[in-house]
This record gives C-alpha cells, sequence and structure tokens, in this order.
C-alpha cells in the first residue's frame, strides 16, 4: 500500500490488485509450517478447571442424586430420564460455572505507540437495506478519520445481491457516500455469490489481501467506533502471534418488545458472559463473523475453507464458518482472542420471534456441520468444545422436550399401572416403588438455581454499577430483569419446539438456502401467527387437560412451558409490536444505556443515511437509471472494470446477447424492462454499453 489512492484511483469502483495466496486447506491432514505456540498463563487453567471441572461435578451430583431417586433397581424409563436429564443439568450447570470462571478473565491493555498496519474495513452485504448499511459506514469513516487512521484505512462494501434493483440502490449509496468520505469507499459485486459470504470475504483477500495488514468484518447492520478499531489495531500491531481478536458487540436499535427484551439481555448479562468465555478460552478463543478484526496474512494462509462432500445440508458449503475459521487459526499456531473490555462494539438484533427463528434455521444447520468438522486434525481441545457448545446449543432443545416426554410417560405408567408387589412368587418380602419425591424436588429446585443465578448475579453486579443509573436506576434495571425472565420463559417452550423442528428438518435432508435476513421486521398477522403456533397451542392444551385430569400435581412445574405454548400466539404477535416496545421504554423497563445515551456514532450513522439517497422499490430503481443521467453515470462508475468482464462464462455472454437484442426491438425503457427476465436484467445493470443503449430509449 502507498498511501491514500490518488484522485484518479479512488474514482474507480476497487483498488489496483494485490493478490495473496489463499490456499484451500486439507483438514483431513496437520496444518503445514505449523507455528509454536506459548502455554496459557495460571488464570486460563484456573478458569478450565472452574468451568469444566465444575460442570462435570455438578453433572456426577446429578446423575448420583437422580439416580438415588429411583431406588436401586430403576426401570429401562428411568434409566432413560437419567441419561437426558444428565446432560440437561450439566447445560445449566456450565452456564453457571462459566460466570464464576469469569473472575479470571485477562486483564486487557491497549498498547501505545506507532501503528502503521494498514486496515481494511469490509462489510459483506446480501440484499440489505443500501442506505442504512452505507450510512453506518460512512459515519465510521469521518470517526476512523477523527482517530488519526485516514491515511492507512481503506473501506470495502462487498455485494453477493442477485437482484437487479438491489443493486443500483447499492452503487447509488456506494457513489454519494465516497463524496461524503475522508477514507476511500470501495464497492465490488460478485458475479457468482458461490460459497455464500465465507466465499465473499475469501475473494476480498485473494485479490486485494496482499494491500492490506488487518481487516475488520463487520455484519451489514452492525459497526464499531473509530476509537475501538484504533485500539484493536494497536493490539494485533503488538502481539506479531495474535490473528484474530473478536469484541462483545452491544445491541441497539431495538423497536419491538423481543428486540428490547434480546437487547436488554445482552447488554447486562452479556458482559459477565463475555468474560466467562474470554477466561477459559484464552488464546483459543471464537469467531462470531462479525465486529472483529484478523490478520489478513494469517487468515490467508489458514482459512481457505473447502466444500464438504455430499449434499447439504451436512455436505457442501460450510455455512458457520467463523467457527471453522478461529478453529483453523488456532491449530496452525495462531492465538485468536476475545477481548471483553471493549464497549464501542455495536449490531442490531432480530425484531421478531418469528425472524429469529428463520436465523436459527441457518445457525442450527451450520453447527450440526461442525460435527463433520470437530475431529479436523490439529485442532486444539478448545476449539473442539467450542464446536461441541454450538452443536449442543441446538440439540438441548429436543433433548429437553425428550426429557419432558419421557417424565410424562413415566408419571402416566405410575397412575394408570397396578405395581407388581411380588414378581417371584418365592420372595418372603415385597418390592416397594421406589420414587423419592423430596429429592426429585430439591433437583429440580437446583437446576431452577443454576439456570436463574447467572441472571440474578449480572443484576446484582449491574445495579452497584453505573450501568444501573445509566438504565434508570436500580429499582428499574430490577424490574426489567423480572420482566425479562417472565417473557423469556413465555418463549422458551416455543423456541424449545422450533428449534426442535429445525433439528429435525435438518436430519432428514432439507436445506436452509439463503434469504435475506430481516433487520426490520413488522408485526405479523393473526393468520401468521395462528398458522407457526397452532401446534403449540394444541399440544399446550391437550397437555393441560390430560394433566388435569390424572395428575393435577404435575401442573405445579409444567405450568410455565405449558403457558408458554398455549400463549405462543399472543407472545409472538404482541412481542413484534413497536407499540408495546414503545409502552415498556415509557415505564423505565428493558432500558439499556445506549437508549439514554445514544452512541455519537450511530447518531452520525442515522444522519448519514438521511443524506444518502434513499432506497427504491426495485422496479423503481432500475427505472430511475432511465431518467437520471446523474444516477446512471454514478452506476455505471461503480460496476465491474472492463477486464472483469472479459471473464464472464460463455452463458453469461449468451445472455447479455439476448438482452441487447430485446433492448433492439423494444420501443420505450418501460417495454424493454418487460421484456428482459430476471438474468437479462441484470445483465442490462452490469454492463454500460446495454446500459447506455437502453437509456437512449424513450422513457
Amino acid at each position: 500500500m502507498t498511501g491514500r489512492p490518488s484522485l484518479t484511483q479512488a474514482s474507480a469502483a476497487v483498488p489496483p490488485d494485490a493478490p495473496l495466496e489463499m490456499p484451500v486447506q486439507d483438514f483431513r491432514h496437520p496444518p503445514i509450517g505449523r507455528r509454536g505456540r506459548r502455554a496459557e498463563g495460571w488464570r486460563v487453567w484456573l478458569a478450565r478447571l472452574i468451568t469444566f471441572g465444575g460442570t462435570a461435578a455438578l453433572a456426577a451430583v446429578g446423575f448420583t442424586q437422580m439416580l438415588q431417586t429411583f431406588g436401586d433397581r430403576p426401570t429401562p424409563m428411568q434409566w432413560a430420564l437419567l441419561a437426558l436429564f444428565v446432560p440437561t443439568f450439566a447445560w445449566v450447570g456450565f452456564s453457571f460455572c462459566g460466570l464464576i470462571a469469569g473472575l479470571f478473565a485477562p486483564r486487557l491493555q491497549t498498547p501505545q505507540g506507532p501503528n502503521d498496519s494498514r486496515v481494511a474495513v469490509i462489510m459483506p452485504i446480501y440484499h440489505e437495506d443500501a442506505a442504512k448499511s452505507i450510512g453506518l459506514l460512512t459515519a465510521l469513516a469521518r470517526d476512523m478519520d477523527a482517530e488519526g487512521m485516514a491515511s492507512r484505512a481503506e473501506i470495502f462494501v462487498l455485494s453477493d445481491s442477485r437482484d437487479p434493483g438491489v443493486v443500483v440502490n447499492e452503487t447509488l449509496a456506494v457513489a454519494a457516500a465516497r463524496e461524503a468520505s475522508p477514507l476511500p469507499i470501495w464497492y465490488r459485486r460478485r458475479r457468482t455469490n458461490e460459497d455464500r459470504k465465507s466465499g465473499n470475504v475469501a475473494d476480498f483477500v485473494r485479490r486485494w489481501g496482499g494491500r492490506y495488514d488487518q481487516m475488520v468484518v463487520l455484519d451489514a447492520d452492525s459497526v464499531m467506533t473509530g476509537a475501538t478499531i484504533r485500539a484493536l489495531s494497536a493490539r494485533m500491531n503488538a502481539d506479531p502471534d495474535l490473528a484474530l481478536i473478536q469484541t462483545m458487540p452491544v445491541l441497539v436499535g431495538g423497536e419491538t418488545i423481543f428486540a428490547r427484551l434480546t437487547q436488554f439481555a445482552g447488554r447486562v448479562y452479556g458482559p459477565m458472559i463475555a468474560r466467562g468465555v474470554a477466561a477459559w478460552s484464552g488464546n483459543s478463543g471464537n469467531y462470531w463473523g462479525h465486529n472483529a478484526i484478523i490478520r489478513v496474512r494469517a487468515f490467508a494462509d489458514s482459512c481457505g475453507l473447502p466444500r464438504l462432500p455430499g449434499k447439504p445440508p451436512f455436505g457442501g458449503t460450510i455455512l458457520s464458518h467463523d467457527f471453522v475459521e478461529a478453529a483453523a487459526l488456532c491449530r496452525a499456531g495462531w492465538k485468536v482472542r476475545l477481548d471483553h473490555d471493549l464497549r464501542g462494539s455495536f449490531e442490531g438484533c432480530p425484531p421478531t420471534l418469528l425472524d429469529m427463528a428463520a436465523r436459527e434455521r441457518r445457525w442450527a444447520q451450520g453447527n450440526l456441520q461442525h460435527s463433520r468438522l470437530i475431529g479436523m486434525r490439529g485442532a486444539c481441545a478448545i476449539s473442539r468444545v467450542h464446536f461441541a457448545i454450538g452443536i449442543l446449543g441446538f440439540l438441548m432443545s429436543p433433548i429437553w422436550l425428550t426429557l419432558i416426554l419421557v417424565g410424562l410417560i413415566l408419571s402416566a405408567t405410575v397412575l394408570l399401572s397396578t405395581p407388581e408387589y411380588f414378581p417371584n412368587a418365592y420372595q418372603l418380602f415385597p418390592d416397594w416403588p421406589v420414587f423419592d419425591a423430596r429429592r426429585m424436588l430439591w433437583l429440580f429446585v437446583a437446576a431452577m438455581a443454576l439456570l436463574l443465578l447467572p441472571k440474578l448475579i449480572a443484576t446484582f453486579r449491574a445495579w452497584t454499577r453505573p450501568l444501573a443509573r445509566a438504565s434508570g436506576g436500580p429499582v428499574r434495571i430490577v424490574a426489567s430483569a423480572l420482566f425479562e425472565i417472565l417473557l423469556s420463559a413465555l418463549i422458551a417452550p416455543v423456541q424449545m419446539l422450533i428449534q426442535t423442528r429445525q433439528i429435525f428438518d435438518i436430519l432428514r435432508g432439507r436445506d436452509s438456502g439463503w434469504n435475506a435476513q430481516v433487520r426490520a421486521g413488522s408485526m405479523p398477522g393473526w393468520g401468521v401467527v395462528l398458522a407457526r403456533h397452532w401446534g403449540h397451542v394444541l399440544l399446550g392444551v391437550g397437555t393441560l387437560l390430560v394433566l388435569a385430569q390424572f395428575s393435577p400435581p404435575q401442573l405445579i412445574w409444567l405450568s410455565p412451558i405449558l403457558a408458554g405454548l398455549i400463549l405462543s400466539p399472543m407472545t409472538s404477535r404482541f412481542s413484534a409490536s413497536p407499540v408495546f416496545g414503545r409502552w415498556a421504554r415509557m415505564r423505565g423497563l428493558l432500558v439499556t444505556p445506549e437508549e439514554r445515551s445514544f452512541p455519537t456514532i450511530l447518531s452520525e450513522a442515522s444522519a448519514a443515511t438521511r443524506a444518502l439517497p434513499r432506497s427504491m422499490e426495485n422496479a423503481a430503481a432500475i427505472r430511475h437509471l432511465g431518467v437520471d443521467s446523474d444516477a446512471l453515470a454514478r452506476h455505471i462508475a461503480l460496476l465491474n472494470p472492463p477486464a472483469e468482464a472479459e471473464k464472464l462464462s460463455r452463458s453469461d455472454h449468451l445472455t447479455r446477447v439476448t438482452a441487447a437484442a430485446k433492448i433492439a426491438h423494444a420501443s420505450t425503457q418501460a417495454e424493454a424492462l418487460q421484456f428482459l427476465d430476471r438474468n437479462e436484467t441484470d445483465a442490462l445493470i452490469s454492463d454500460p454499453l446495454l446500459l447506455q443503449r437502453w437509456s437512449s430509449l424513450p422513457a
């Protein structure tokens, strides 16, 4: 890199190529040229002892206590219940132990001194609201300029969008942002979007990786402050063995009750969870796909991802590529770290329960894919733990559901069968049925305590810190925590059934596909929520009627689950309401510090978004090019250079030929657009010559 580009360079869509080799890895063999790594410090090992040793101890206690509940000779169904209870008990125990391990989280500092590392900020996008995403980058460019990074930083918008109208909105937004940005903003749209996001980033590294030392990866709804990026760059520059630093993003912008619920939980509970993960991960941390800084050469050497053999959902492109890239860096001897102390990292959150379910479908498939990668040669033990946690995070839903069903079957067996006291005609004393209800109750109480204690501890911690004052005071933060626990209890059973269905679909071979993420949802109608949740209601009502008839006492501990199922249509619909979100905020519920003191960079991003061309309906965006010569010129300036057009496949060339023929036979622009199919319209907005021919027609 030779400093900031000249005006001639900046007018181009992309900078000159600076190729960097990124070989595809073979995870069946150890990495080539593995680096030596220093042993972890005592803090990390103590945190691991607390986390994993504590989890193992709790699992052992749960096993022995449950076994004693069933007596000396458990029945097959009791053994089944035991086999399901132990991993469930261990799972909630792991969360608690990880929280305690956070006491030994590393003390992080940002080194001072010169830093000339060249930084690329990249934002992969796919069918996003262009103005909002580019507005975030415009604000970031100004913030990085204020931090003195303008001479060594550049910004890339890496588009994978396929819809021609979306692409036009992107180019017009980027063109306007380039005029307002003190940093170069480059725009590249791939001709094909193979391998999805991981392929998008890999294409950037292979074309321009030699131009930069570090890259900051953002999501389409995420941003970091210039000060945070400067700190990350300095920390990485000071440690030549450090390949990736993941930040803990703060969720912002939630308007619905569901989004605000997620936002509040992440803000209050998230920092303690992050400290725990950072403590036991040490230098073998994980990567969440965005809001992280990466050493470009380390990434290129280690993270060229192969396609898995077989068909989706378990074969093909690696979906949750971020976990795999972190594991690949660690197995090559690089450090991967979670820096929990940086707060200038933000992202949006799903607006509704149904939108979250759509995202989790892809995450579930990606995490289950990791079952084929957990045994990669040379991977460190903690990387395998990250894989296992991701897999179990989704498998716990069917395990939990099966646990409940087995418990109900056991109860029904006791209620509907007559015990056989003398199974042997020659025995002197009867076999009394053994079931220690008191011990079972205490195990249930212990499980609930392990589940809720992390939230209560985090709430108390927030109560004693400035976080409480910034969130409306100690009383409101406690009330918000109780409100969050109540709503989460109603939502959890529905999520359990949704995730169980997702796992079932994946296991029977259904691929999730690749759809654009919903960033700003709308309140679903009654028809939508009833169609999605009628099965949940039926299951809840049916279980309620059966238990009320045969075993009323079980309704006490099953009531939260049954209430969540029966009320699921109302919960799904009203938690998606911005009106109820505003109602909660007006009463000081689920308020975060970022709402009371809005981060400057987010305010500037909102202003920058308003200054950019407003995203148009897709067809209108294309028509706009035909009537606005300035917009047409801006769009053409950001198309792939002519050298890229020479690389088109035969089918792409044929598509352009047919598009040209249809345009030649049209009498107006509108008629030409009616003639063109989706691929031909894409060819039109990608070819300057076709655009000029089309725009010369009468509107």
